[in-house]
């Protein structure tokens, strides 16, 4: 079938598929063309990596906006959101108008109904039901990418709920839902009413087998000789088999799952070895120019490392890396220049970074919750193995799992070669997944009563598969008993149907896209403000050293605990300086702040590692006047150790806001880069959360506001107080405000009447940087044709930036911004 021969496209659409080299469509995609998805039709296509998904929901979209409508597209990850995207942007020269949207919890989108296909991640477009987008009533098609993420206990429940809203908010609404091959497609087609398009087929060829010795036997029975001498790493001599077999002129790339962060980096270190002697001399060049460009995204160990890494061909990839970091080694991977990316199993599930040949090193993991090494799932590998064979780069793909003995080999074969996929299944009834979609629920109006909401949570996949009738029920009764308590929801019992309302803070803790409990943590909190339980200290603390052992990844509280209001009087203790200035009200410190957002659910913690928890409790009991509710006792151990992972992170928040190295607090925390921002985005948001909670609700302190305001932009800036007003000025950031400010420029109206050339020297005579920073001040001549740094300035802006801590490197949150 050719893409010109369809029809109910805009004009010229298939011929422009055709000279982009798309000739015929493949199998997939016009299975599912003849189950009407260019018509409007419902879609369920269950096939591999690389066999045209994104196409099939591409016609989807385009016929639907041809008729008239309004096409959502909804992806996994952010990552994924900006690369469709891209990738869909080729079509607005046909008229069709593409937008994108993942952050702002707290906002309608509104500019996004003038928008024909929007692409969002599954949290957002949640976020966007519960704001009240009116754009949403205009949906026509909805593309739902791998759906089979709703099996996932965290993101899953968001994915499903989602998906059930949409439908019953426009009944008649195209879904199409794209998935990897797994074992119970027909269920998810089912819950979704659309058809079912399920293939094994590839564009290439992809043969999965398994190393052992000196061989590896595939699937098809055939088998490849790849020699391991003694001594020599298997996974090295498997990437430089892939670099030396060339076909059409190249050697091909390969992509390495390992099982931690500490393993990809170190994996990519040795694979340097095998990389580097094979680079030309221009791929060199252009390998140092990138690495350059690495260092420049943070001043950190983990940035260092992998910059020397890339420099040989090698890269590394996980989650503690800055998303600048991962967008340019995906980027770098794409075109060949890196030949081998030591990555952990999330890549496998994100961006499209295929390799030639895929090796599976670690098919086990540690699982915190069974205190041991787990094998991977089916689907988690099959994932990973669909990486392997780019079409129209590669003529094949291989995916090879390791084994050191001839039993692991038949075990490898018979868990993940020959297996099918384990079926996808609902984690909705999970008490702390429903909290915060039965509030939502209630409060967008999708359910007024407890008969109307378990009648709408009747249309979700779990409804679908369970089958314990009560269960969901049970649950759902769990959760409005802790909504009711905590003020969230109202319920009134008169009559034969009970009725159920949101109450004015409810539909606030929805709208802001809060977990309930981290709503109730944090007004709990926040009322010992007002109840004067909190003294205060003003000044900035200088952190202690010592450094923390690393953590490959973060804690997640997923308990279920009833909080509730609480109204006791604490401590009558207040520091003498307060109560000699305001002997009315205590105030907070941002280290109680941080603390507060950071033992909420909706933050991971940092995990406490051996020696941690002596001194956190030690820091704890010298700091315990600034936290905000009551320390748990020593002999809770769970609690005490909950309470003392959040201090740990509160800490590294503060470190940030005092504006400590990130490359300090990398080190000091175990942490990467990655996890630093994201660390700092969280309670960045949770904290601007905090600031709406502390106007709307009564009994609240006035000054709350403001404490939390301030804590917010330290954060966000990076800065202690006095930087504010300057790191606010775009393009300065926390390490420029710095120096502007030892320098004498202590405020962006100083930057409107400053010498010019006391500017450029406190900026060291960049200035083009200069110039950009006074025409965001508003300065009416910004121009500094003809002005000499100032040395004297720029003598003072080191000396003042060194004697905080500050390096060289620009890099920060604050200069991303």
């Amino acid at each position: 079938m050719e893409p010109s021969s369809l029809s109910g496209l805009p004009a010229g659409v298939g011929e422009a598929l055709e000279a982009e080299g798309v000739a015929e469509l493949y199998p997939p995609q016009q299975a599912a063309v003849e189950a009407g998805v260019t018509d409007g039709e419902s879609l369920v296509a269950a096939v591999p990596t690389a066999s045209g998904k994104t196409l099939i929901a591409e016609l989807a979209m385009l016929s639907s906006v041809e008729r008239g409508g309004k096409a959502l597209y909804i992806v996994p990850l952010r990552a994924l959101a900006s690369e469709k995207k891209a990738e869909f942007e080729r079509w607005e020269e046909f008229g069709v108008t593409v937008g994108v949207s993942t952050g702002n919890y707290d906002s309608d989108g509104e500019w996004l109904a003038s928008r024909d296909i929007i692409v969002a991640t599954s949290e957002k477009v949640d976020s966007l039901i519960r704001n009240g987008a009116p754009w949403i009533d205009d949906l026509t098609c909805v593309v739902s990418d791998e759906v089979h993420l709703v099996d996932d206990s965290h993101r899953g429940p968001t994915l499903e709920v989602t998906l059930a809203k949409l439908r019953k908010v426009n009944p008649g609404l195209q879904t199409v839902a794209l998935s990897a091959t797994v074992g119970n497609a027909d269920v998810i087609a089912d819950w979704l009413d659309a058809e079912l398009v399920e293939s094994d087929w590839r564009p290439i060829e992809l043969r999965t087998g398994v190393h052992f010795g000196n061989a590896v036997n595939f699937d098809d029975g055939s088998q490849r000789e790849v020699p391991v001498e003694r001594g020599e790493d298997q996974t090295a001599r498997l990437v430089a088999d892939a670099l030396d077999t060339e076909e059409d002129g190249q050697g091909g790339s390969s992509l390495v799952f390992v099982n931690s962060r500490r393993n990809a980096e170190s994996s990519a270190r040795k694979l340097g070895e095998v990389t580097a002697p094979r680079l030309t001399g221009e791929e060199r060049d252009r390998l140092r120019e990138l690495a350059e460009e690495i260092r420049g995204v943070s001043d950190t160990d983990t940035s260092e490392d992998l910059a020397d890494a890339v420099e040989q061909g090698s890269a590394f990839h996980h989650a503690g890396l800055a998303s600048e970091h991962r967008s340019l080694i995906e980027d770098a991977f794409r075109d060949r220049l890196i030949k081998c990316v030591s990555a952990t199993p999330t890549l496998a599930a994100g961006v499209n970074t295929p390799a030639r040949r895929v090796i599976v090193r670690d098919w086990r993991r540690y699982d915190g919750e069974f205190g041991g090494m787990q094998p991977l799932d089916v689907l988690e590998v099959h994932q990973m193995c669909g990486r392997a064979g780019r079409p129209g780069l590669d003529p094949y793909g291989e995916a090879v799992l390791l084994a050191n003995d001839a039993d692991t080999r038949e075990e490898l074969f018979d868990r993940y070669v020959w297996a099918e996929a384990e079926p996808v299944r609902s984690k909705l009834a999970a008490e702390p997944a429903l909290r915060t979609h039965v509030l939502a629920t209630v409060a967008s109006g999708f359910a007024a009563t407890r008969e109307g909401l378990l009648s709408f949570l009747d249309n979700t996949l779990y409804a679908a598969q369970t089958d314990d009738e009560g269960r969901l029920a049970a649950v759902t009764d769990t959760v409005l008993d802790y909504l009711t308590v905590n003020g969230f929801v109202e319920r009134d019992r008169d009559g034969g149907s009970e009725g159920i309302a949101a109450t004015g803070i409810g539909h606030t803790v929805s709208r802001l896209y809060l977990d309930p409990m981290s709503a109730a943590e944090i007004l709990d909190g926040l009322r010992t403000v007002a109840d004067g339980d909190v003294e205060s200290d003003a000044g900035d603390f200088v952190p202690a050293d010592g450094a923390a052992p690393e953590p490959d990844a973060d804690a997640d509280d997923s308990g279920f605990t009833t909080y509730t209001r609480a109204d006791e009087e604490g401590s009558d203790s207040v520091d003498e300086a307060d109560e000699a200035t305001e002997p009315e009200s205590a105030s907070v410190t941002p280290l109680g702040l941080y603390h507060l957002v950071s033992r909420t659910p909706d933050t991971y913690e940092l995990y406490l590692k051996s020696g941690d928890r002596e001194e956190y409790t030690e820091v704890c009991y010298e700091r315990e006047t600034e936290l905000l509710g009551d320390v748990p006792s020593e002999y809770e151990d769970v609690r005490f150790e909950d309470w003392l992972a959040a201090l740990k992170t509160a800490r590294l928040l503060e470190d940030w806001a005092n504006e400590v190295d990130e490359d300090r607090i990398a080190e000091r925390y175990g942490v990467g880069p990655g996890d630093i921002r994201g660390k700092v985005d969280t309670a960045e948001w949770l904290l601007r959360a905090a600031e709406t909670l502390a106007r709307d609700v009564e009994g609240i302190d006035g000054d709350a506001v403001v404490q939390v305001r301030e804590a917010r932009k330290r954060l966000e800036y990076g800065v202690r107080e006095e930087l504010l007003d300057l790191a606010g000025v775009h393009n300065v950031g926390r390490k420029r405000a710095r120096r502007l400010y030892e320098a004498g420029i202590e405020s962006r109206a100083d930057l409107r009447e400053a010498d010019k050339a006391v500017v450029l020297g406190a900026l060291r005579g960049r200035e083009r940087t200069a110039e950009r920073i006074l025409e965001n001040a508003g300065r009416e001549d910004p121009s500094l044709d003809g002005v000499d740094p100032d040395s004297s300035a720029s003598a003072a802006a080191t000396a003042g930036a060194d004697a905080d801590g500050d390096g060289d490197g620009q890099a920060s949150l604050g200069d991303f911004g």
